[in-house]
């Protein structure tokens, strides 16, 4: 293997290279210096850290000379050491490898050096510089060594520990201060465990003290509650210690020990902030950076809060003063002392509580404090007088308050209400109908102001938009909102900026995702493209196939695209975006020095990569460089290569997976037990320690629940449940298995305590309303609290029901006191419930919902549009409310529409048709639901081309975007109507839908005007086409080149009918790429033959379409020693961990 500059394990044999062996001193004992005999005796004895340690001791104080090489060989000649520079070479690299994989026995090690060797070690962690140990034309690489040790999976838990037993006794503190804080940042806090509080120094000066305090108040929010109590109590222990209080009536809490405890003040119990001096809490708001502070502490309670804020007042500071105020940080969001407050004081509290919208929970309450000064701020005043004022209170302003305001009142409050956050999407298009009334066209000016508000402009007014105006808006900071357009919005924006002619400087204004949106029609048709237009751009993988190619062409070696060398073709390698159109032909064409020199620029993009591509490099290195081949790729291999990793090769093999998403890696489930059950071999089906967690990682998630249960020690569990947090998708057999591993070590939830409660927050969905219940009656905001982070997938309907009860069971229980017709005694909803409920709101009774009061249903129809839990009679009762409330749905505008959400799925399509669909914008809102019936998607159509008065042959291209899953309704008549040129700019979003195959069919039938017959399809069309490719023939698939199965899209491949999927050759099955053959559907694979649905499985497997690199079934694959490794020596992988310990470097190769 081949990499410039080459690196090295080893740093002794190229040290020992220099001399030569037949250059012999009688008596080398006399002449070296004795750190250098003490460092030739440690490599006598196998101690080679200890070696080095010495190396880089000596190396400090003393010039190195030419000869000393040949001394130190001839001195351990003189000892009748045997060494021969490959046998040296192989125990050298073993040793530096077992201290890498098995990072205890660093810590060992570490434990036995002498002090000065211990000192140099810390020394080396501490230099900030990238440092070079230099040894005539040899180079050790310090600063890399000290980076990689930092990053590697238990080594930072070894430094971390032998700093902690060993550093202040030899150091100066500070300096061991920021040793813990460089391991301790690079850890995730994985490695403030609940015992380390005991370990931490009690005697540390007070610089100290105050810096070790420093690294754990910025690593609060990666502790567990647990070490949050034990880091507090650590501190506050050596502050009561320091402190001069002589009795229990003197509070220690001092000013200044308020700033050290930092974020750890929420800790303080009530009955300590009761105590705190008038005097010191009034210092303590003096500090200029005490608001800096209280801008932090985000998991402050209310009770807390008024504690201090009590405190507060009781000193020199009055809280009713704007200068105090601002002071406040965090505790404005429980301010209290609202009665007599004016106006004035009002609004000054509202602009100080922006910053709420940071709190852990407790966030129904800031609403309801807000709109009590809402209140209080009006008096007296118009909203149109007011608006500027109210800060983001504005967001609690209902449709009817904001139709009520004036163009011009919104037009002088500009200024707040385009940075204000929480805007619903119905309120930002009527805000933005008020400001923008008097322009019958947007003009630069106005849209440049609009801020947050942006996405309120219609797709409409977008497109009739100067195209200069509109590139000025591209360029200037209000584009930075352009994320939050919805597609037809920026296909708006996209049609008028072509249309203008000048493409190219249009596509160079789009940046980001935007770019995303810009059809491989416009890219195919440019022709002077290069890729400064690229630059910080992302791209769709279709895109990237087009542009790869097209540039690959441009320059001799296509691989410098993904180079990020300085002046190289890739201005936008901070993305990576373009190896995404990396396919496998490129792979193949790269020589084995170039592969291997790039490898790492892929390997750095993994994410962005598909599996079909990463099978591709799998086979590429296999071919060129399998001896040093990263051990993850092997899980694109077909699974019999696992095979090949030996026992010994284990630990590197576990941290290269763990480092990797395995179900990105492995899609085939037989393949991913084959992987799971090589990881259980290598663990022994045992985690024995934390080492063991660290070492395998993100592999956590997949270990069988029989591991979790029993095959986890009790030692290493702490830190494996800190890692499960974080897992996505659980079994329900793993989630048994860490309930019942739960309830061993914290017992029954009755018997938990507040922090067990906060560190088991994503596990509590694994228990039933039963064993919850006392939870929910102890700790009902933490719970709440954990619900409302439960994001992207819908809790269990047993835990939304404690939630439920909990919210229930803390409101305020009180009937409507002019109750409707069979709401008698019902306690309806209200808004703070349906708040604090998310999507708890799915346990609400039908009848509930249809008690609501108006006022209710008005501020929440937005959350509870977005409740993903209701039924379709929740939805039918919502939609009732609707009607009670705004009347029939012909005088519905478009910001009740949009507002409906999912509540939208209850319109029958008699009530769709009665909409205003005049805009594109309302039904690109109704097109985002999924959940349409044929009669209903037909009815939205229908009811946007009638109330536009647009034809089919009319329709523009963000009008076909916005129009959605509604276009699947259409036939083939209808279909025939879209124009080409509005058709061909889309076709990517048309190619997201899932309509039926006879219209998929059609749409085919166009996408061949655009770009020619199928047989002339390239991968990077078929990309793009999506599932319109799906309306093929059965003649037209078969006449597909193999190599361009894989770049169907897997949505594509599940479209295909049955029928026609069975015409595919066991050569296209093959060749589908393991993502594509995993799309295909149980009824598809119903009708293969036996040999297709071998080839499928090849497919699956991930073996190689070109047959003769690929060993036979029933071989098993073999190894072959690197060129770097001596005759029968071990083969190691030991480069592509990311964790050598050592890094050397030839200065003739710099």
């Amino acid at each position: 293997m081949s990499q410039e500059p080459r690196t090295y394990f080893l740093f002794l044999f190229l040290f020992l290279s220099h001399g030569v062996a037949s250059h012999r001193v009688p008596d080398s004992r006399q002449d070296l210096h004795p750190l250098l005999q003490k460092m030739a005796e440690e490599i006598i004895d196998g101690s080679y850290l200890n070696a080095l340690l010495d190396l880089i001791q000596f190396q400090s104080s003393h010039g190195w000379t030419a000869d000393l090489s040949h001394r130190i060989l001839a001195y351990l000649n003189s000892r009748n050491v045997a060494f021969t520079i490959p046998s040296l070479q192989a125990a050298v690299e073993h040793h530096l490898e077992q201290r890498l994989y098995q990072p205890q026995k660093l810590l060992e090690d570490l434990r036995e050096t002498d002090a000065q060797q211990f000192c140099t070690a810390m020394k080396c962690l501490l230099e900030d510089k990238k440092d070079l140990l230099e040894l005539e034309d040899i180079v050790i690489d310090l600063g890399e060594i000290r980076k990689q040790a930092l990053q590697s999976p238990g080594v930072n838990r070894s430094l971390f520990l032998i700093t902690l037993e060993r550093c202040f006794q030899v150091l100066n503190s500070l300096e061991c201060v920021e040793i813990l804080g460089r391991v301790l940042r690079g850890s995730s806090g994985s490695l403030l465990q609940l015992d380390i509080a005991e370990k931490l120094p009690r005697d540390l000066r007070e610089d100290a003290f105050k810096n070790l305090s420093a690294v754990f108040k910025d690593l609060y929010d990666q502790t567990s509650a647990h070490s949050q109590r034990a880091l507090y109590s650590w501190m506050t222990g050596i502050l009561q210690t320091s402190s001069k209080a002589t009795d229990d009536s003197v509070s220690w809490v001092s000013a200044e020990n308020l700033w050290i405890l930092g974020r750890y003040m929420v800790h303080l119990s009530f009955e300590e902030i009761v105590k705190i001096s008038p005097l010191e809490i009034g210092l303590f708001i003096s500090y200029d950076n005490a608001t800096k502070l209280l801008d932090t502490v985000y998991d402050i309670t209310p009770e807390l809060a008024q504690a201090f804020l009590e405190r507060i007042s009781s000193s020199s500071f009055d809280v009713r003063n704007t200068s105090t105020i601002h002071r406040l940080g965090l505790l404005v969001c429980f301010y209290d002392d609202l009665d007599l407050l004016d106006a004035a004081v009002a609004q000054v509290l509202l602009h100080q509580m922006i910053k709420c919208s940071h709190l852990r929970g407790f966030q129904a309450g800031v609403q309801q404090l807000k709109a009590h000064l809402l209140d209080i701020a009006m008096e007296n005043q118009t909203l149109n007088e007011t608006l500027g004022s109210l800060s983001d209170a504005v967001v609690g302003l209902t449709h009817s308050q904001l139709e009520s305001l004036s163009p011009e009142a919104v037009h002088g409050a500009m200024s707040t209400l385009n940075q204000v956050s929480g805007w619903t999407k119905s309120q930002v298009i009527i805000l933005s109908a008020k400001y923008l009334a008097h322009e019958k066209v947007p003009s630069f000016y106005n849209v440049s102001q609009m801020g947050v508000l942006l996405a309120g402009i219609g797709t409409q007014a977008f497109y009739g938009m100067d195209c200069r105006d509109l590139l000025q808006v591209l360029r200037s900071t209000v584009s930075l909102h352009v994320s939050d357009l919805s597609p037809a919005q920026k296909q708006g924006v996209l049609s008028k900026m072509i249309e203008a002619g000048d493409t190219t400087s249009g596509l160079v204004e789009i940046q980001g995702a935007f770019f995303k949106e810009v059809s491989l029609f416009d890219l195919r048709r440019e022709p002077g493209f290069n890729t400064t237009v690229l630059k910080e751009k992302e791209l769709r993988r279709s895109q990237a196939l087009f542009l790869y190619e097209l540039l690959s062409k441009s320059t001799r070696r296509p691989e410098e695209l993904l180079s990020p060398a300085p002046g190289s073709l890739v201005l936008f390698s901070s993305t990576g975006q373009l190896v995404k159109g990396v396919t496998c032909s490129h792979i193949d064409a790269m020589s084995a020095d170039s592969f291997l020199t790039h490898f790492h620029y892929f390997e750095n993009n993994l994410s962005l990569l598909s599996p079909y591509q990463v099978n591709c490099l799998a086979w590429k290195y296999w071919e060129v460089s399998r001896s040093s081949m990263p051990p993850f790729l092997l899980t694109a291999l077909p699974a019999r290569y696992l095979a090949s990793v030996p026992a010994s090769q284990c630990v590197p093999f576990l941290i290269s997976l763990g480092k990797s998403q395995l179900d990105s890696l492995v899609l085939d489930s037989h393949k991913k037990n084959s992987v799971l059950r090589k990881v259980q071999q290598c663990l022994d089906n045992f985690i024995a320690d934390e080492y063991a967690v660290d070492i395998v990682g993100k592999l956590l998630c997949h270990l069988p629940a029989a591991v979790l249960h029993r095959g986890v020690s009790t030692p290493a569990w702490a830190t494996a449940l800190h890692g499960l947090r974080d897992c996505p998708d659980l079994s329900p057999e793993q989630k048994a298995a860490v309930r019942l591993r739960l309830l061993e070590q914290y017992g029954l939830p009755q018997n938990w305590t507040a922090e067990t409660t906060k560190d088991l927050g994503p596990f509590l969905v694994l228990f039933s309303a039963d064993e919850l219940s006392s939870v929910a009656t102890k700790f009902p905001d933490i719970l709440q609290q954990t619900a409302s982070k439960i994001a992207g997938t819908v809790p269990p309907q047993e835990f939304l029901w404690v939630v439920f009860d909990s919210v229930r069971n803390n409101s305020e229980k009180s009937p409507s006191s002019a109750p409707s017709p069979g709401c008698h005694g019902v306690i309806a909803p209200s808004s703070g419930d349906i708040f604090k409920l998310a999507e708890a709101n799915a346990c609400w009774a039908p009848q509930d919902l249809l008690c609501m009061e108006e006022q209710t249903f008005i501020r929440s129809v937005e959350l509870l549009g977005a409740v993903r839990g209701f039924s379709l009679p929740q939805l039918m009762t919502l939609k009732e409310k609707a009607l009670q409330v705004w009347d029939m749905p012909s005088y519905w505008k478009e910001y009740h529409i949009i507002s409906l959400g999912r509540i939208a799925l209850a319109l029958n399509e008699c009530e769709l048709q009665q909409l205003d669909l005049s805009s594109i914008d309302t039904v690109a809102s109704l097109s985002r639901q999924t959940e349409w019936t044929l009669g209903q998607a037909k009815s939205i159509l229908q009811g946007f081309l009638e109330d536009s008065g647009y034809s089919i042959q009319d329709l523009k291209s963000f009008h076909l975007v916005g129009l959605g899953t509604a276009l699947c309704t259409m036939n083939v008549t209808e279909i025939s109507l879209i124009k080409i040129s509005e058709f061909r700019v889309v076709v990517a979003r048309i190619g997201t839908l899932l309509c039926s195959t006879h219209v998929l069919a059609e749409f085919k039938r166009k996408a061949e005007v655009v770009f020619g017959h199928p047989t002339k399809w390239s991968s990077s069309v078929l990309q793009e086409l999506g599932t319109i490719a799906a309306g093929l023939t059965k003649e037209e698939l078969q006449m597909l080149d193999k190599d361009l199965m894989p770049y169907f899209q897997p949505s594509a491949i599940k479209c295909l009918p049955d029928e026609i999927f069975k015409e595919l050759s066991m050569e296209q099955i093959a060749s589908l790429g393991p993502e594509n053959a995993a799309a295909v559907t149980p009824a598809q694979r119903r009708q293969l033959s036996m040999l297709q649905l071998q080839s499928l499985q090849r497919a699956l497997d991930g073996a190689n379409t070109r047959s003769w690199l690929d060993t036979p079934p029933s071989a098993s694959p073999t190894w072959t020693p690197s060129s770097g490794s001596p005759p029968g020596g071990p083969v190691t992988w030991g480069p592509w961990l990311g964790c050598p310990l050592l890094v050397l470097l030839h200065k003739t190769m710099w």
